[in-house]
C-alpha cells in the first residue's frame, strides 16, 4: 500500500480521503534534517505553508510521486527540482476564492460603518452613536484592480449590492469585464473615479507599492482602500500619512509588507483604519475545501489518474519530460518575451513549430508558451495546467501551426502575438541540447541568448546610432553585457538587442526615444 506523509496540520477530512488508498502518517513540526531522513519511504507528501520542500528533500526522496500543498501558493516547494525528478506538484488554486472575496466585502462594509471601532466603544461601556455615522456602499463606485477569480466574485456581489463597477486589468478582455458588469478603464481613471478601491493581484516588481503617495494623490477625498491580496502592494507609510492628513477617508488591510505586523504607524490610526491578521483564507469552509481538493488529487495520482491542479507538467512520463524540457523552457521564454513586446492585453497568439520540432508532441510546448505569455502578469497564479484556461478566460485566440521544413535550425519555435502595443513576433531555437537562442525579433534576424534584463529598439540603420544609445546608457550608469543588431537591408530598419546588467532607471526610455532614428524601444524582464 502507498504511504503518504502529512507534515503540516490538515483537516481530518483530507486524511480520511487519503486513508482510502494509502497508509497516512501525520508527523508535524519536522526539522529539515528529519524530513530529509524520513521522506525516502513515502510515495506522497501533503503540506501547508509550514514545511519547506527544498531540492535536498526532493533529491532524498526515492518513491515520491506527488507533493500536495493545501493552499494557493507553492513558494515553499522547489517546483523545478520536483519537475526534473518527475514529481507532480499540486495545490488548491480555488479553495479559498470565496473566503478571500467575502473577507474583502466584510472589510469594505466594516470600514464603511466603523464596526470594529463601534464594537470596541460599546464594550468599553459607551453608547456613542454620533461618532460612528458611516456611509452606504449603495450606488457608490467600486474600482477593482485585478479581475481574476477573487476580483470577479467581488464584482458579482458588489453589483448585487447596487454598486457601480470599474475594473483595471491589462490581461482581461473588454468582453470578460462586461460579462461581470465592469467598465474596463486605465488605472489612473479608476483611481480618480472610484469611491472604493479593492486590490486583487499578485505582488510583482510592477505591483510593489502600486498604491503609493502618487497614486493616493489622484484619489477622491472620500476614497477608501481595501487590500486582502498581498502585502507590499500598498505603501503602508504613504497610506498612513494620507489618512492622518485626511487625503482619503479610510483603508482596510488584511495583508502587510512584513508579517506579523510589527511597529507601524498604521496602528496609531483610529476608526478610519481596519486591520486584520491575514484572515482572507481563514474560514472553516476554506480549510476543509483545500484539504479535500489536495487530498483528492494525491489519491488520484496514487491510483494512476491525472491531477487537476498541477503547477508543473502533469501527465508526462519522466523520460518524455526530460526529452521535452529544453523546448518547454524555450517556449516559456519566448512567450514571456513576446507578451512584453506586444503589451499587456494580448488578443491572439500564433505558435508555429518548425523543423524537427513540428514532429514532437505539441500540447506541452503550446501550454509552456501560454504559461510564459501570462506569467509576467499572473506570476504564481499561472501554471502548466491552468495556462490554457487562463488564456481562454482572457479571450486570447490561440493558433497552432506546423512547418516541417528545416531552415537555419533543425528545430525552432516562432511566436506572434497581437496586444495593446500592436503585433510583435519572436523566434527561438536550441544550440546544442539546451542552450536557448533568440533567433529573430519582429522578423529581423538575431542570435542572442535570453538575459534577465533586455532592451529592444527599432531604428533606422544609420551611422552613429549604436554609439549614441551606448553613450546614453552609460550616462545613466547602465552596463551593457552584450549587443547585437539585426537588419534585412542596408540603411533600412533594424532591431538592436541589448542585454544589460540591471533594470533601466526611470525616464531613460523617454530619452532613448529622443535619439534621432529611433522608432521604438521596449524593456523586457525575463
Amino acid at each position: 500500500m502507498p504511504k503518504v506523509l502529512v507534515s503540516d496540520p490538515i483537516d481530518q477530512v483530507g486524511i480520511d480521503i487519503l486513508s482510502q488508498v494509502a497508509q497516512v502518517d501525520v508527523k508535524t513540526n519536522l526539522s529539515p534534517e528529519e524530513l530529509i531522513k524520513t521522506i525516502p519511504e513515502y510515495d506522497a507528501l501533503m503540506i501547508r505553508s509550514g514545511t519547506r520542500v527544498t531540492q535536498d528533500v526532493i533529491e532524498a526522496s526515492q518513491n515520491l510521486k506527488i507533493i500536495g500543498r493545501a493552499g494557493v501558493g507553492v513558494d515553499n516547494v522547489d517546483v523545478m527540482a520536483a519537475t526534473r525528478k518527475g514529481i507532480v506538484v499540486v495545490n488548491s488554486p480555488e479553495g479559498n476564492t470565496i473566503a478571500a472575496a467575502e473577507h474583502t466585502l466584510a472589510m469594505m462594509l466594516s470600514m464603511s460603518r466603523y464596526i470594529p471601532a463601534a464594537n470596541q466603544s460599546v464594550k468599553g461601556g459607551k453608547w456613542d452613536r454620533k461618532s460612528f455615522t458611516g456611509v452606504e456602499v449603495y450606488k457608490k463606485t467600486l474600482g477593482i484592480v485585478g479581475l481574476g477569480k477573487i476580483g470577479a466574485h467581488v464584482a458579482t456581489v458588489a453589483q448585487a449590492m447596487g454598486m457601480k463597477l470599474l475594473a483595471y486589468d491589462p490581461f482581461v478582455s473588454n468582453e470578460r469585464a462586461e460579462q461581470l458588469g465592469c467598465r474596463l478603464v486605465d488605472l489612473d481613471i479608476l483611481l480618480q473615479e472610484a469611491d472604493y478601491i479593492t486590490l486583487h493581484l499578485p505582488k510583482t516588481a510592477e505591483t510593489t507599492n502600486l498604491i503609493n503617495a502618487s497614486a493616493i494623490a489622484k484619489m477622491k477625498p472620500n476614497a477608501r482602500i481595501v487590500n486582502c491580496a498581498r502585502g507590499g502592494i500598498v505603501d503602508e507609510a504613504a497610506l498612513a500619512d494620507a489618512l492622518k492628513e485626511g487625503k482619503i477617508a479610510g483603508a482596510a488591510l488584511d495583508v502587510f509588507a512584513s508579517e506579523p505586523l510589527g511597529e507601524s504607524s498604521l496602528r496609531e490610526l483610529g476608526k478610519e483604519m481596519v486591520l486584520t491578521p491575514h484572515l482572507g483564507a481563514s474560514t472553516e469552509e476554506a480549510q476543509v475545501n483545500v484539504a479535500i481538493d489536495v487530498a483528492e488529487q494525491i489519491r488520484d495520482v496514487l491510483l494512476g489518474l491525472p491531477a487537476r491542479s498541477a503547477v508543473n507538467i502533469p501527465g508526462l512520463r519522466p523520460d518524455l519530460l526530460e526529452q521535452l524540457r529544453p523546448y518547454l523552457q524555450l517556449a516559456e521564454t519566448l512567450g514571456n518575451l513576446v507578451a512584453q513586446l506586444a503589451g499587456g492585453r494580448i488578443e491572439s497568439l500564433n505558435i508555429r513549430l518548425q523543423g524537427e520540432l513540428a514532429t514532437n508532441q505539441s500540447q506541452p510546448i503550446v501550454v509552456a508558451a501560454l504559461k510564459g505569455l501570462l506569467s509576467h502578469a499572473l506570476q504564481e497564479r499561472v501554471n502548466y495546467v491552468n495556462a490554457s484556461l487562463e488564456a481562454k478566460e482572457r479571450g486570447i485566440h490561440v493558433i497552432e501551426t506546423r512547418d516541417a521544413a528545416i531552415r537555419d535550425y533543425t528545430g525552432s519555435l516562432h511566436l506572434s502575438a497581437t496586444g495593446s502595443l500592436g503585433e510583435h513576433s519572436v523566434s527561438g531555437a536550441l544550440l546544442g541540447d539546451s542552450e536557448i537562442r533568440i533567433t529573430s525579433v519582429d522578423e529581423f534576424p538575431v542570435n542572442v541568448p535570453p538575459n534577465r534584463y533586455m532592451l529592444f529598439t527599432l531604428h533606422r540603420d544609420m551611422p552613429g546610432i549604436i554609439g549614441k544609445i551606448g553613450s546614453l546608457l552609460g550616462s545613466f550608469n547602465v552596463n551593457i553585457a552584450s549587443m547585437q543588431v539585426g537588419r534585412k537591408i542596408v540603411r533600412g530598419d533594424a532591431v538592436m538587442v541589448l542585454s544589460i546588467d540591471d533594470p533601466l532607471p526611470d525616464g531613460i526610455l523617454a530619452e532613448i526615444m529622443k535619439v534621432p532614428g529611433i522608432r521604438d524601444a521596449y524593456t523586457v524582464t525575463l
